[in-house]
């Protein structure tokens, strides 16, 4: 049997953003849904980094940047969508994501017209 990668807490981020979204409905940008997930697991005391710098360094020079939606509890990037399906240039950026900070769980969270969608992706260098 498959051992999911951060169950429990990979669960309650879903839950929460299940939660934002039953509460704002469609129809925002996603800084507002970012920005309510933030106060959710605030109240749910879960730790986070919310616009997360990570760079990209090739021979001890800095190459690039990328900035995480979440960082939660220094295990899980969380990336919000607005859209209707998901693109593989999302999937891509989060792959580079967990690839640059070492991370092994990444969660894609589109928000659509009717409900939220999600993808779990693992970094596959670790597993």
């Amino acid at each position: 049997m498959e051992k999911l990668v951060h169950k429990d807490l990979s669960y309650k981020i879903i839950g929460l953003i299940f939660k934002v979204f039953n509460k704002l409905g469609y129809g925002y940008q996603e800084k507002y849904y970012q920005r309510a997930l933030a106060l959710e697991l605030d109240r749910e005391k879960i730790d986070y980094i919310q616009e997360k710098e990570i760079k990209l360094d090739y021979q001890n020079k800095t190459i690039g940047k990328y900035f995480l939606d979440f960082v939660i509890e220094n295990k899980i990037v969380v990336e919000l969508k607005v859209a209707n399906i998901f693109y593989s240039q999302d999937i891509k950026q989060i792959l580079s994501y967990l690839k640059a900070s070492g991370l092994a769980l990444g969660i894609l969270i589109i928000i659509t017209k009717s409900d939220i969608k999600y993808k779990r992706i693992i970094n596959i260098r670790d597993y």
